[in-house]
């Protein structure tokens, strides 16, 4: 599935309108959210449909990455992986937590 990269405020509205989507916070600088990134990349590629998919780079984006912060009640982190439905926070990961498997086990009902 795409992943929709979160580069103004629409799209993150997009994320918070969606019945149910991921938000993947990512730092370009870290080697920590480089490999947390490949763990949600490879996830997306395995996604079936009915949940979106979004990720906000936060040094270069840190408005929105506080925005969504703050409307979630959620301490920022990066790598954070915030599962989001009808824009309500469902469960968060960080770091290490987030792989693939992990993602997947999360999501089971």
């Amino acid at each position: 599935m795409e992943i929709k990269n979160i580069t103004e405020t629409e799209i993150l509205e997009d994320a918070f309108n969606a019945e149910k989507a991921l938000l993947f916070k990512n730092s370009t600088i870290c080697p920590v959210s480089r490999a947390a990134r490949g763990h949600f990349e490879s996830f997306a590629q395995a996604a079936e449909a009915g949940i979106e998919l979004f990720m906000v780079n936060v040094i270069e984006n840190r408005p929105l990455s506080n925005e969504a912060a703050q409307r979630t009640g959620v301490t920022h982190q990066s790598p954070q992986l915030l599962y989001l439905e009808k824009g309500v926070s469902k469960w968060s990961m960080t770091h290490f937590e987030i792989k693939q498997e992990n993602i997947e086990k999360a999501l089971l009902p």
